[in-house]
């Protein structure tokens, strides 16, 4: 129980991140870690590699004004996945990887990646989106039977890592309340159970780690519950708020100080809503929450005049360069709150953005000046800190230069074109429509003439170095425009020999040209523009180059055309124009923050119509229109969501709804809770939806089957986010499964994703698996 004298709470810093990017500027880790899987090094090598990023970190950020005496600088690194560390902390491993740990329940990183990556027969951790960000995380399983104990000191080793270079870190973890409401339940769990019904048998595991910390020396921690901003997470709210009540009882009131350290419970993505008095009221130290994506709070509920209250006013989401005085503003605001103390933080960890602007030499100078990666937004906290602090006149130049680099882009042109907004405000309800289902059912089935149980991938084949090779070369001005046309042309018909071979019923080019499915259509749109080291972390090693949307939109020239109509020279058999989603366009770029994202996916998808009428012209039957972010970009409180939907799907069939009946539109979702949006891919009118479904073991198709959805579905039945080689067997079981739920005539066969990071040794047999596994169920029909 609390000690009845308090001890006094150590003061939080004036400016601090709730993150920091841990791939490496250079995408270091991804590297080391690779090299590891591919048996080129050896663990301690990878731990050599990643001592060092976070040592280069920590100089980083106090070199940019983050203190080193205070707990400012965040301890929040991971080799893969952060939600996958609290799991392996708290030794929730499912059983069938249980003989990868020691007797303690500890694993290596051998173990670590197998549990992430899958094994054989075992299948890796189901994965999922992060809330509404483009990050994917790991989802733990827990049943009435996991065992849950202390089987990782790891933040306590990194925080005394820091101590030794004099460095005072803050220890990050996911809170209890969060780990357990993302996860599932085992496949053994009775009907019912909740994982949050372990809460229990988890706390004292996380009293372990904070006597731990606090022993070691950490003053503070960092706790995230991110839960608590969000409805989609499956657990009722009142059930949220009472296990918040009963974990921080546990945690913070029965655990006293100075037996744990002090505890920031961060709450990012979004606004408390309700949970916000529910989170005041505990008696943690300090609450780290979203200014951003959640409102500042104009009342001050019960409890706060005891706690420090960090306010996340700097976009840890976006790239733009905050205007410092509006933030400032907000800031004095909340001071009027009453809190013990208002300090600086961001909404977010910064590892949803890149690390440095300076380290884009060949980005137009005027749009750089308007942005701010993870180095430019710790400066921006560090300098509203010293506003805060020490007064507005303190950092006057650099509210000023704020300002005029919002006035500048504002002026810019190319941010503002008539002629694109014009045609946008023209529309009619005519051009969001196509014709009947049914119609456009039969006139398809009369042009492709398609068996049943149609097989086909979703779109990428794999980039060999050979691939990457060229596209450096031709880049760099080693190859000329004929000589990497050739390349590419002769990749494509590899592919389209391949998949003729194999025997898929609808082909697809490979997409060889194609640098990144957002990337490439960024580089030929007008108001985009790419970086060159702008890496951010997708899940794993998995990295991506998120574009800067800074314009308005339109399509100079056509851009997948050429390609597709090559490949479709080269076989008798369907082949699919292949093109990215606005939404997911949108979803996977920066984009810009100065009008409604409704408007600027309207101007993406009036692009995208104007290409497909091309490829439509060419001769191409089939256009997939992937909008695999559909759902990552719902917004995590229900009463946005409606408004969000509409402006998604009608951007879609802006896209999509000029073409003839017997033109077939698909389109492609991923890690889709299918019934959380199920009125919504309805209505994107589409006529063939391939959703992930492998890693879940199908299911989606409940939801499929009780929303009662008419037209074709291709649930997937090969996991690509892992290396393993599905066997036939299980690919057929799979497929028996999806027709014993949906009708045969609606179903189609694919992969869980597009193939771009596997390797052919693994793409070929597992496509061989499918087609077989295809032909297998075929013939019982």
């Amino acid at each position: 129980m609390s000690d009845t004298t308090p001890t006094p709470t150590p003061a939080f810093p004036a400016g601090s991140v709730l993150g920091y990017p841990r791939i490496g500027p250079r995408r270091e880790l991804k590297k080391a870690i690779e090299a590891f899987w591919a048996g080129r090094s050896t663990a301690d090598d990878v731990e050599q590699v990643a001592a060092d990023l976070r040592r280069r970190t920590r100089t980083r950020l106090a070199g940019l004004g983050l203190a080193t005496d205070a707990p400012a600088i965040p301890s929040a690194f991971s080799f893969y996945d952060h939600v996958l560390d609290t799991a392996v902390l708290l030794g929730a491993v499912p059983e069938r990887f249980a003989d990868l740990q020691d007797a303690d329940g500890r694993l290596d990183l051998a173990g670590y990646s197998t549990v992430a990556r899958g094994r054989g027969d075992d299948l890796p951790l189901e994965m999922t989106k992060w809330f509404d960000s483009n990050y994917h995380y790991l989802v733990p399983e827990i049943g009435p039977g996991t065992t849950f104990r202390y089987a990782s000191d790891r933040p306590v080793a990194e925080l005394a890592e820091g101590l030794a270079e004099g460095v005072l870190t803050r220890p990050v973890v996911v809170g209890p309340v969060t780990f357990l409401a993302l996860s599932k339940p085992t496949a053994d769990a009775p009907e019912g159970f909740s994982p949050l019904d372990r809460l229990d048998d988890v706390l004292p595991v996380y009293v372990r780690l904070l006597t731990e910390l606090a022993a070691a020396g950490a003053t503070w921690v960092q706790l995230d519950e991110p839960a608590l901003v969000s409805d989609s997470t499956g657990v009722p709210a009142q059930r949220l708020h009472e296990a918040v009540r009963h974990a921080y009882r546990v945690l913070a009131t029965e655990l006293a100080r100075p037996q744990r350290p002090a505890i920031l419970l961060a709450a990012p993505y979004g606004d408390l809503g309700a949970a916000w008095p529910v989170v005041a009221a505990t008696d943690v130290e300090g609450v780290a929450i979203d200014v951003v994506r959640g409102a500042a709070p104009t009342t001050a509920p019960d409890g706060l005049s005891t706690k420090t209250l960090v306010a996340g006013v700097v976009d840890g989401h976006n790239v733009w360069r905050a205007d410092l005085d509006a933030k400032l503003a907000v800031l004095e605001q909340l001071e009027g709150l009453g809190a013990a103390a208002v300090t600086v933080g961001t909404s977010t960890s910064l590892f949803h953005v890149p690390h440095d602007v300076a380290d884009e030499p060949a980005l137009d100078p005027t749009l750089a000046s308007w942005l701010a990666f993870a180095d430019q937004k710790v400066v921006e906290v560090a300098t509203l800190a010293e506003g805060l602090t020490e007064g507005r006149e303190a950092v006057h130049e650099q509210l000023l230069a704020a300002a005029d680099a919002l006035r500048t882009r504002a002026a810019a042109p190319g941010v503002v074109r008539p002629e694109v907004r014009e045609r946008v405000a023209a529309l009619t309800e005519a051009q969001f429509s196509r014709g009947t289902f049914e119609a456009r059912r039969e006139a398809q089935a009369a042009r492709l003439a398609l068996p049943p149980l149609p097989t086909t991938t979703i779109g990428s084949f794999p980039q060999t170095s050979q691939i990457r090779k060229a596209r450096a070369a031709f880049g760099t001005g080693d190859l000329t425009a004929e000589q990497y046309e050739d390349e590419m042309k002769a990749e494509i018909r590899r592919v389209v020999e391949l998949q003729e071979g194999i025997g898929l019923d609808v082909l697809v080019h490979g997409e060889p040209e194609r640098n990144d499915m957002v990337q490439y259509f960024a580089e030929n749109l007008d108001g985009f523009s790419v970086t060159q080291n702008g890496w951010v972390q997708s899940y794993g090693s998995r990295c991506t180059r998120p574009s800067i949307l800074w314009g308005d939109v339109s399509r100079p020239a056509p851009i997948t055309v050429a390609w597709a109509q090559y490949a479709q020279s080269l076989t008798d058999k369907p082949m699919k124009g292949m093109l990215t989603g606005p939404v997911t366009i949108l979803a996977w770029s920066f984009v810009r923050d100065d009008q409604p994202l409704g408007d600027t996916a309207n101007q993406v998808a009036l692009a995208l119509r104007d290409e497909i009428a091309d490829l439509e012209a060419a001769g191409i039957a089939i256009v997939q229109v992937d909008e695999p972010a559909l759902r990552e970009l719902l917004p995590l409180r229900e009463a946005d969501q409606a408004a969000y939907l509409d402006w998604s799907v009608r951007s879609f069939r802006l896209s999509t709804a000029g073409v003839r009946d017997d033109t077939q539109i698909h389109t492609h979702l991923c890690y889709s809770e299918f019934g959380e949006i199920i009125d919504a891919i309805e209505g994107l009118d589409a006529d063939v939806t391939s959703i992930e479904a492998a890693r879940s073991k199908m299911e989606i198709l409940g939801d499929i089957s009780a929303a009662g959805y008419p037209r074709g579905i291709g649930p997937g039945v090969y996991d690509i986010h892992s290396p393993r080689v599905p066997s036939e067997g299980e690919v057929t079981d799979l497929l028996a499964s999806a027709v014993r739920s949906i009708d045969v005539g609606q179903l189609w066969v694919n992969p869980d994703c597009g193939l771009k990071t596997r390797r052919y040794e693994e793409v070929t047999p597992s496509l061989e698996h499918l087609v077989q596994a295809t032909r297998t169920v075929r013939a019982t029909l």
